[in-house]
């Protein structure tokens, strides 16, 4: 049997027989049903090869066509072809009936010298009067030694012959097991079987079509990537020449509706093929159709081999039931995208919503291409200006310049004065990201003077303010205008004047942490005028960072920005406000990872494309090098073409960050340079507060390293004036640290105890870890060695916290970063205990680690432990960090599991330790 025929037994079983009754001289008849394309022609001829073998019987036959059957007897003609007597047309019902009998009798005569085979392939596609001899033949079949084999499509109907002398037999689709050994025949593997059983639905006609076509490389996801066109073929002759009118349009819609198929179910799926969903071919056909349009390769042949036109009208249909149905947005505006233009106010809707979904999960390229086909429709000046204002929202962070012509473009749209106020604000925030602050605020200046609502005016006017802070000189005249405003503000108006006013006034150093929140706290559940909010809680988030109340600040920040993986609107200026504020507050509190993490994907999105963002470039440089990838820092920060810098603070960060980055390579002139740009830049804006960038703090310990204390000792007491004005233990402490290392000896320990004092208060775990170094580094150089290595062992173990890697994300991989390298090093160089070898188990645990482990197995806390052991806390936690490290642990739970013995010795130890405690 050829592998073509696999499934195929019980056919053939079933011709035999039929073909033994007829040689004996009892004919028979049989039919192969089948759809298109599942090998009936092959099964017709394999029985008619068999029984012809060895001359047992004389095979006529006949392949019925479409261009035949409207000529009577045209299939009677292929069987007698010598017989000239065949009538050419249409006979009365008497005459007809004696050219019956008298081919009946010649037939009859041929078989009693050699029984006879009759083969007609296609019997669907009969004419008539050929289609009636053949069940006049099968009613007379009993007494002849005659075998008539015949195929038909089920789905074009079944031809009604008497069953006392025959039998149908329907050829099913061939099974998985059947494809998979045709695809091995051919030496493919799994993956490529998989393939053919999904995208071939068990017809063999397409599965060795498309076995033809495969090549070597990866699975084909697209009709292109095939090594041929058999398989694509095959599909188009079926739909264009083989295919039931019914099959056809049940196919096509299936090709369109794709993955809405399912939702829209069979009835609704005939409505949109113009079907009658009872019609009787529709149980046999249906089913199958499902199987093979529900692959791809197949969907995208059928769509080819179709007018567009009628493919326009038909994912018009599709398209309306979807929406109907419920559908979800994206499947009613992927058929809505291939229509000419959305002709209906539904049609936009749709592809409007479409797009805010697809900009929820991240798919931004996927929601303008929705919104600009929506663009298409004839809409009215404000729809479309609205449309425009949201694509030009998007197009921003991947082409600053196409956004903002778009956003002009929505701006000009309008010719209403108070339309185009709203529009305003959304391009002066594109082209203050695109470092065009001085046209933002010309934009900002020609829509306002053109209002003539006085509440209007001072909303554009504070939120011209916010965008002024992009540039020195704005920035000093807006928080002149914030101040008179403040006074006479609307109530919805006065807490972002408020707050710009502050925000200023700190920087300048005239206010304290405490005066800030005082503004800033009350004025939180006061009603803003929504058209403010976001600005209000840029300017009030940034404040609440500054006070080291990082958590509120983000909470606020996370109050407006979307949640991953959607990208923030560039075009709020309030908002690009917030995503700094939510960078810097979790650099601040170490958590280095989470800058990472939320903000490299729009400065990947942004990257080359326009937009600059030297502040949020900063941040997740900084976290880089925390981490130890100094090399990716640097790249970031190269990025940056400070060629077009303006006086925003946002290059101050810059140079800040790069002079950080400097001073960790130890390259202290490098450092001080740019630590002084940073000073020239900040003063330039009246902002002296080491509260954003200590950059004198900076500077102070370049210069300490360039051999320059003297002048470091000016800059540092400058700075620690500064920051007590501020009063934050960040800032004080950060402050205390240069001055140390400025004045050195007694006086530098003792300004080193109060910052680290300070520091153990505030969420600074960065500058607590610093602050412990100089300070272990200091008692050690002034002989007292054993309070200098707890400094330093307290260090280590706040940076294994800090940097402890990601259980989830890298198991196996080992904590590092550049706070560990310092703290690891300063152990060493200490010559303190376990830091000249990086044992890790339960042996390498001390007999103290050991007794604290022991107890926090057993659920102690840090508290309890101390008390059991008569120790202090932080003694306590520091043994655990190191005992964390050489478990490999990230939990408390973990630790019973990872030390030597059984949990009942564990228990038993711990016990004896509290008794004896």
């Amino acid at each position: 049997m050829g592998s073509v025929l696999l499934e195929r037994e019980e056919a053939l079983a079933a011709a035999v027989r039929a073909g033994e009754s007829a040689r004996s001289g009892a004919g028979r008849w049989l039919v192969f049903g089948a759809a298109a394309g599942t090998g009936r022609t092959t099964v017709l001829r394999e029985v008619a090869g068999r029984e012809a073998a060895g001359g047992a019987m004389r095979v006529l036959r006949a392949d019925c066509s479409p261009e035949e059957s409207g000529f009577p007897f045209a299939l009677v003609r292929q069987l007698f072809p010598e017989d000239g007597e065949v009538p050419f047309a249409d006979l009365p019902a008497a005459e007809e009936q004696m050219v019956f009998h008298r081919l009946v009798t010649r037939l009859a005569r041929t078989a009693d010298r050699r029984p006879v085979l009759l083969a007609v392939d296609d019997l669907h596609d009969a004419d008539m009067a050929s289609r009636r001899w053949l069940g006049y033949l099968a009613r007379r079949l009993a007494d002849l030694p005659v075998l008539l084999v015949l195929t038909e499509c089920r789905e074009k109907g079944t031809a009604v012959l008497p069953s006392a002398t025959g039998t149908s037999v329907v050829l099913r689709p061939l099974g998985p097991e059947a494809v998979a050994r045709l695809v091995s025949a051919r030496g493919h593997g799994s993956d490529w079987a998989e393939l053919c059983i999904r995208a071939c639905a068990g017809n063999p006609v397409l599965v060795h079509a498309l076995l033809a076509d495969l090549r070597e490389g990866p699975l084909p996801r697209s009709l292109s990537e095939l090594g041929g066109s058999r398989y694509r073929d095959a599909i188009v002759h079926w739909i264009r020449a083989r295919a039931t009118p019914w099959s056809r349009r049940l196919a096509l819609a299936l090709a369109v509706a794709g993955g809405g198929a399912a939702l829209l179910g069979g009835a609704l799926l005939h409505e949109a093929a113009g079907l009658r969903p009872d019609h009787r071919a529709a149980s046999a056909g249906a089913s199958a159709l499902r199987r093979l349009f529900s692959h791809p390769l197949a969907r995208e042949a059928a769509l080819a081999a179709v007018d567009p036109a009628e493919l326009c009208a038909l994912r018009g249909r599709i398209a309306r039931l979807l929406d109907e149905r419920g559908a979800p947005t994206a499947d009613v505006a992927a058929q809505l995208l291939h229509l000419d233009r959305p002709g209906e106010e539904w049609m936009t809707q749709s592809l409007e919503d479409a797009a805010e979904d697809a900009v929820r999960g991240g798919r931004v390229d996927e929601a303008t291409a929705f919104l600009r086909h929506a663009l298409t429709a004839p809409l009215t000046p404000g729809r479309r200006a609205g449309l425009t204002l949201r694509l030009g929202a998007l197009e921003l962070p991947r082409s600053a310049d196409a956004g903002i012509r778009r956003l002009r473009a929505a701006l000009e749209l309008h010719a209403d004065r108070h339309e185009r106020a709203a529009v305003a604000p959304a391009l002066g925030a594109a082209l203050v990201a695109r470092g065009r602050t001085d046209t933002a605020m010309r934009v900002m200046s020609q829509v306002g003077s053109a209002v003539d609502d006085g509440e209007l005016v001072r909303v554009l006017q504070t939120t011209a303010a916010v965008m002024a802070s992009h540039d020195a000189v704005a920035w000093r005249n807006a928080v002149a205008r914030m101040r008179e405003l403040a006074a006479t503000a609307p109530a919805a108006v006065e807490p972002l004047a408020c707050g710009l006013v502050t925000e200023y006034e700190v920087g300048n150093g005239r206010l304290s942490a405490a005066e800030a929140l005082g503004r800033v706290l009350p004025r939180l559940a006061a009603p803003v005028d929504p058209r403010l909010r976001d600005g209000w809680l840029g300017t009030a988030a940034t404040l609440l960072q500054w006070a080291d109340r990082l958590d509120e600040a983000r909470a606020l920040a996370e109050e407006a920005l979307p949640a991953p993986p959607a990208l923030p609107d560039l075009t709020d200026i309030g908002r690009q406000c917030l995503i700094s504020v939510r960078a810097e507050a979790a650099l601040w509190a170490g958590d280095f990872r989470r800058v990472i993490a939320e903000n490299a994907p729009l400065l990947d999105a942004c990257a080359g494309q326009g937009i600059r963002m030297p502040h949020l470039a900063s941040m997740v440089a900084l976290a880089h090098c925390e981490l130890g990838h100094r090399a990716h820092a640097q790249r970031l920060l190269a990025g940056l073409d400070e060629e077009s810098a303006d006086s925003s603070w946002e290059w101050n960060e810059l140079h800040y960050a790069r002079a950080s980055l400097h001073m960790a390579e130890g390259n202290w002139q490098a450092a001080l340079d740019d630590y002084l740009s940073c000073g020239r830049g900040q003063s330039a804006r009246d902002f002296v507060s080491p509260v954003a960038t200590p950059w004198r703090s900076g500077a102070a310990l370049a210069l300490v390293g360039l051999g320059q204390p003297a002048r470091a000792l000016d800059l540092a007491e400058e700075e620690l004036r500064h920051a007590r004005t501020w009063g934050t233990p960040r800032t004080v402490s950060r402050a205390l640290r240069a001055h140390a290392a400025a004045v050195g000896g007694r006086r530098g320990l003792e300004s080193l105890s109060e910052a680290a004092a300070v520091l153990r208060t505030a969420p600074a775990p960065v500058e607590l870890v610093e602050t412990l170094l100089d300070l272990g580094h200091a008692r050690i150089h002034v002989g007292n060695s054993r309070k200098g290595r707890e400094d330093l062992h307290e260090a280590h173990a706040l940076a294994l916290r800090l940097l402890a890697p990601d259980p989830t994300e890298h198991p196996d991989a080992p904590a590092t970063g550049r706070l560990l390298r310092a703290t690891g090093k300063a152990l060493r160089a200490s010559g303190a205990r376990g830091t000249r070898r990086h044992a890790t188990g339960s042996a390498a645990l001390t007999r103290a680690e050991r007794r604290i482990v022991e107890l926090a197995a057993q659920g102690q806390t840090n508290a309890q432990i101390g008390e059991v052991l008569h120790l202090a806390r932080r003694t306590v936690e520091t043994h655990l960090t190191n005992a964390y490290r050489k478990l490999g642990v990230t939990r408390r739970t973990q630790l019973a599991s990872r030390l030597t013995g059984t949990g009942t010795a564990v228990s038993s130890s711990a016990r004896s330790l509290t008794t004896s405690g």
